[in-house]
This record gives C-alpha cells, structure tokens and sequence, in this order.
C-alpha cells in the first residue's frame, strides 16, 4: 500500500491533488485540520496493483539470492554500518555472480579502490600519518624492509619528536637494515631533509608522530607537515576498533589529505568492519596489510579478492582452510 499525505487550503483542493497523483482509485485514510488551523490534512492511500505486486515480488526474490545472503550476513558480523551493507549488497545483485567470495570481491571492486604500494621506487616520499599507538613506527620498517629485500636504495625520516623513546625504536631497526635514520624537527626542517634526498633514494618512508584525529591544533601541525614537502600521506590504522569511531578518524586525516589506507593488527582481528568504514568516510585506497608482528615479510598488499577471503573464509572453497593473514605472510 502506497500512502502520502496532502495539506491544501480546502478540502476540495486536497482532493484535487489526490486525485491527479494517485488517481481515482485512492483510499482517504485520514482527514484533519493542518498545522495552525489554516487548511486541511488528508493523508490518503493507493492499493498496488496486480502487476506492481509481481514486480515487488520479484524484487524480493533477487535480494534474496544465496551469494547475496552470505555476503549480507558476513558483513553484519564484521560490524560494518548498514548503509554500508546495503550498499555492498547491492553491488553483489548487479554483479550477478553465484560464487559468494567472487560476487564479494565483485561488490569490493564497486565500492573501494585498491592501490597497492609500490616496493620499488615513487617519486614522492610516503608519510605515515594515524593516531597515536596504530603501528606507524613498526610499518616504516617493515615497508623499509621489503624494499631493501628487492634492493632498492630506501631512505627513512622521522618527524617524531614528540614520543618519548619514538627515535630510538625505529633507529633500532634502521641499524639491522644498515640504513641512515634522518631526523627532521617540525615542516621547515622536513622541508629541507626531503629536498636533499631528491635523487639519493629509490623510495623513501616519513614517520611521524600520533595525532589526535579531534584535536585542530594536532591536524593544523599534521597539515603544515604535508604541505612543507612534496609528499603522499598514507593513513596507518589497526583493524578492529569501532567502526563509528574509525568512520571519524578517516574523514579528519582524509581531510588534511591521506590518500590509502594501511591496515594493521590482521592477525589479530576478527572483524574488519572498523578498516572498511574509515575508508568508505575518507574516502581512501586500500593499499597494503600488516598480519603479523615480524619486521620482514611483515606487510603484503591487499587486494578485493584477498578482502573477499577475509570477509568470507568459510566460503572460501579454493583450499582446505579459509584464507588468514599468517598463512600468506611467504609471499610477501
């Protein structure tokens, strides 16, 4: 049943416009004095007919199809937004693949983008922005690391200087992979540290300190640190907080400018709903993962086939066991 109401000076013109929208059929449900008492009210109601009754059935029945469900009831359990779900759902309709986990990468193609890091040269360095204790640190080394491994020449900056302790960490690991750790203190002295590594490196990582996402004064000092040099921000954030507050934590650093996401904490996540709503508010690329707590061999790209898995393991009919992060760490 279709209902709408109508509120005209008088009830003639009332009925007027229901008869012209809904036609002669229409049912009055309701008559009543508009708001303040100037005119009238009418809410009135048009039983579908035989063929829109078909077509809503049938409607019913494709949202209904086994792919979609499964992909449906995987993304409730992974806690992602309903408008989300929705949204992604749909996407598996207009693919119209049977297959759960390809009618999923499908609907992931649709709905996200996907830009894996190159491991081998770029022609901006990346800055790792993110809150405080999401692994950016850990993920400058093990980005460091996988191109060291292929041999390129890496340079490493940290504009750290406000965690106690930030530098040494990562100097710790710069030693083992027998690369220069530069220090830059604030944007003019980021500045100047990256217009000297122009053409000493095949790629080069920045590290910067946690931020306050709900702080302006920590995203205006964000801000002046990614515009002082010509850079490419890459928001770092870990798998399985709060979707709501990881949708606002996207948008703050989506507006100082992150373009991709780095996911960490895989392997020690169930749900990744909270990854998935910060890329959809931003918007962000998914680029790469961390599944595990080893420096090399410790971050892979991901791509939606790969999402799919996760989504869906049990689904997932190309090997004995579903799809993890631990299991994929010897292709990295």
């Amino acid at each position: 049943m279709r209902l709408k109401s109508y509120t005209a000076p008088s009830m003639a013109e009332a009925m007027h416009m229901v008869r012209l929208e809904l036609g002669e059929d229409a049912i009055i449900v309701s008559t009543q004095r508009a708001a303040g008492g100037k005119g009238v009210r009418i809410t009135a109601a048009l039983e579908p007919s035989d063929v829109e009754d078909a077509i809503s059935e049938m409607l019913a029945d494709a949202h209904h199809t086994p792919a979609a469900e499964l992909v449906r009831e995987a993304l409730v359990e992974h806690c992602l937004p309903s408008r989300l779900v929705d949204r992604l759902v749909n996407a598996v309709h207009t693919a119209g693949i049977e297959d759960p986990v390809l009618a999923c990468a499908a609907a992931l193609e649709a709905g996200f983008a996907f830009a894996p890091l190159p491991d081998h040269g770029a022609p901006r360095p990346f800055m790792l922005v993110g809150p405080p204790g999401n692994g950016k640190s850990m993920m400058v080394a093990k980005l460091a690391a996988r191109s060291t491994l292929k041999g390129r020449r890496v340079g490493i900056v940290t504009a750290d200087n406000v965690r106690a302790g930030a530098t040494a960490q990562l100097a710790a690991f710069t030693r083992i992979l027998q690369i220069e750790l530069i220090t830059a203190r604030g944007p003019d002295s980021l500045q100047r540290t990256v217009q000297d590594s122009m053409g000493q490196f095949d790629i080069v990582f920045i590290d910067t300190p946690g931020l306050n996402p709900f702080k302006s004064s920590d995203l205006d000092y964000l801000s002046a640190l990614i515009e002082a040099a010509n850079v490419e921000p890459l928001l770092v954030l870990a798998a399985g907080g709060d979707p709501s507050e990881a949708s606002e934590v996207g948008e703050a650093f989506g507006s100082v400018g992150a373009t991709r996401l780095l996911a960490t904490r895989l392997d020690t996540t169930r749900r990744l709903g909270s990854i998935m709503s910060a890329a959809d508010a931003a918007p962000l690329m998914f680029c790469d993962v961390s599944a595990g707590p080893h420096v090399v061999n410790g971050v892979t790209p991901i791509s939606a086939g790969v999402m799919a898995r996760l989504l869906l393991p049990s689904a997932d009919k190309s090997a004995p066991e579903a799809f993890s992060p631990k299991a994929e760490t010897h292709s990295l």
